[in-house]
C-alpha cells in the first residue's frame, strides 16, 4: 500500500509563493495523497488575515484540499479567541495534542490527534505546538509538555491506526530525541525553526522532513507500507521559486483582500498632528509609542526602536493604516534594568549603522532595527557619546534599578545586546500597534511626541 504526503511548513502567510506551492501541489496530488502543514501558516501581519479573523487562510487551505494542520505560535499571536474562531470554521482538523485555554479547558475546533482514512489506510495525525513561555498567559493559553501530549495520543489510539504521523512545530532540535524514543512515530513533519531539508533523514527507522519556510518550497514524501512496516520510496523538497501561479489562489486572494480593506478601512479618528516616521532620526510616531509604554506599563522611562514602524500616520487613523505602520505582533514589556545597561543601548543608538542594522528577530515584521526613543528621560550627547542620561531631573545611576516599558524585542537583546541584562519581565496581552491605537487619539500624548529628548550638548550650554 502506498501514501504520497505533501506537505508545507512555515509559510507566515507569504501569499504570493503559496500561490505557486498550490501548483506544484495539484501537479503531484493523485488519489493517494495526503496535504498536511506543520504550523505558521497563519501569519497576522496579512491584512487579508487581520480582516478575516483568519478566515481567508481557512479557505485557501481548504481550496487545495489540506487534510490536517498543526497550531504554530503564529496561530495563537491574534489570541485565543482568534484562534478558536479560525478552528471553529475549518473544514479539517486543526491539531495539538499540548495546547489548552488558560484554564485548562480545551479550544473549540481543535483537536489532539485525528485519524484519516485514504483507500484503506488509518493514519493517525498528532501534532505539538511550541510553548510560549511567558507569553502563554497573555494570549490565553495553557501548555502542557508536548512529548506527554505525544504519548497519550498514541496510547488512546492504540488498535486504531496503520501508522503514525506528528505534526511537530517545537522546532527539528526536538525531533530526533521524539524519534529516538517513540518508536511509534513513523515519520514527523518538522517546523518552526525553518530547517530546509533537502531529503528526508531516517532516525530510527522514523521518517523525518521540513520544507523551510515562506512558501519556497513544497515537500513530498512516498512511502510504503508492506506488513506494517513504513518504508520510504522517495523524499524531495522542491523549490516553488520557478512555478506559475495558481489563478484560483490568486482569485480567492483578491476577494479576500477586499473584504478585509473595506472592513480595516473605517475610520477610528482623524490625527490632531501628523506623526511622521524616521529610521535614525528622532520622530514623532516612534516617541508616542515609547510615551505610551510608559503610561501604559507604569514605569520609570519607556523605551522602543524605531524600526518597530515601517512609516508614519498623517491625516485620519484605520486599523488598515495600524497594520501597514506596526506589523509585528510584539507585545508591550515591563523589565528591570540597571542605569549601565540603559546607557550602553542608548550610546549603540547614536551609530547610524547600528540603527541600520538587519532587525530580524522572533515576531519582528520591520526591515532595520532602528534609533532607540525614550520616555521619561533626557539624553545629552555628542556625535559619538552620551554624556548623561536624566531621568526625574536626576542622572542616571549605573548600578541603580530602573523599571522599563518596551517590548518583547528589545527585552530579548535583539538589536541592542545590553537590554537583555534585565530581571522580572511583565507582558502585556496587547501589541505595539495597540499603543498607537490608543495613545494616537489623546491630544496631550500626541503633543508629547514633538518633544525632543535627544539633545545635543553643544546646544544646551557646552559639553558636560
Amino acid at each position: 500500500m502506498r501514501l504520497r504526503i505533501l506537505h508545507t511548513n512555515d509559510v507566515h502567510s507569504n501569499f504570493d509563493n503559496f500561490s505557486k506551492v498550490a501548483t506544484l501541489i495539484k501537479q503531484y496530488k493523485d488519489e493517494d495523497t495526503i496535504i498536511l502543514d506543520g504550523g505558521d501558516f497563519a501569519d497576522f501581519k496579512s491584512i487579508e488575515l487581520q480582516g478575516t479573523r483568519g478566515l481567508a487562510a481557512i479557505e485557501l487551505l481548504e481550496a487545495i484540499g489540506y487534510d490536517a494542520l498543526t497550531i504554530g505560535n503564529n496561530e495563537m499571536f491574534n489570541g485565543v479567541d482568534t484562534l478558536e474562531y479560525m478552528a471553529s470554521n475549518s473544514p479539517f482538523p486543526f491539531i495539538s495534542n499540548n495546547l489548552f485555554k488558560k484554564d485548562n479547558s480545551t479550544i473549540n475546533g481543535v483537536f489532539p490527534s485525528a485519524i484519516l482514512e485514504k483507500n484503506g489506510l488509518r493514519i493517525l495525525i498528532t501534532g505539538s505546538s511550541p510553548n510560549m513561555g511567558e507569553f502563554n498567559d497573555g494570549l490565553g493559553i495553557y501548555m502542557t509538555d508536548y512529548k506527554e501530549g505525544i504519548l497519550n495520543e498514541i496510547k488512546r489510539n492504540e488498535g486504531k491506526y496503520d501508522i503514525c504521523i506528528l505534526l511537530s512545530h517545537v522546532g527539528t532540535f526536538a525531533d530526533e530525541p521524539l524519534a529516538m524514543e517513540i518508536p511509534e512515530l513513523d515519520i514527523i513533519i518538522s517546523a518552526h525553526d525553518h530547517k530546509l531539508f533537502n531529503e528526508a533523514k531516517l532516525v530510527n527507522n522514523t521518517i523525518m522532513n521540513s520544507a523551510g519556510n515562506y512558501g519556497e518550497h513544497l515537500g513530498i514524501l512516498e512511502i510504503e507500507i508492506i506488513d506494517g512496516k513504513v518504508k520510504l520510496i522517495h523524499s524531495a523538497t522542491l523549490s516553488s521559486m520557478e512555478v506559475e501561479k495558481d489563478e484560483q489562489i490568486l482569485s480567492l486572494l483578491k476577494i479576500s483582500k477586499e473584504k478585509a480593506v473595506k472592513v480595516l478601512s473605517k475610520p477610528l479618528y482623524e490625527l490632531s498632528r501628523p506623526l511622521w516616521h524616521d529610521v535614525i532620526e528622532e520622530n514623532p510616531i516612534t516617541n508616542l509609542i515609547a510615551d505610551g509604554l510608559k503610561d501604559m506599563l507604569n514605569c520609570d522611562i519607556g523605551l522602543i526602536n524605531s524600526g518597530i514602524c515601517n512609516a508614519g500616520a498623517f491625516n485620519e487613523m484605520t486599523n488598515k493604516k495600524l497594520i501597514e505602520i506596526c506589523p509585528s505582533p510584539l507585545n508591550p514589556t515591563s523589565f528591570e534594568l540597571q542605569g549601565k545597561y540603559i546607557k550602553e543601548a542608548i550610546e549603540q543608538s547614536l551609530d547610524a549603522q547600528a540603527c541600520l542594522a538587519d532587525g530580524r528577530g522572533p515576531g519582528f515584521r520591520g526591515k532595520f532595527v532602528g534609533r532607540l526613543h525614550i520616555a521619561g528621560a533626557e539624553i545629552l550627547h555628542d556625535s559619538k557619546h552620551v554624556h548623561t542620561v536624566y531621568i526625574k531631573g536626576q542622572p542616571l545611576q549605573d548600578d541603580t534599578w530602573y523599571t522599563v516599558a518596551s517590548s518583547d524585542y528589545l527585552q530579548r537583546g535583539s538589536g541592542y545586546g545590553s537590554l537583555a541584562n534585565n530581571r522580572n519581565e511583565k507582558y502585556l496581552a496587547e501589541e505595539i500597534k495597540d499603543v498607537i491605537r490608543l495613545y494616537a487619539d489623546k491630544q496631550e500624548f500626541v503633543e508629547k511626541a514633538y518633544l525632543n529628548r535627544w539633545k545635543e550638548a553643544a546646544k544646551v550650554g557646552g559639553v558636560c
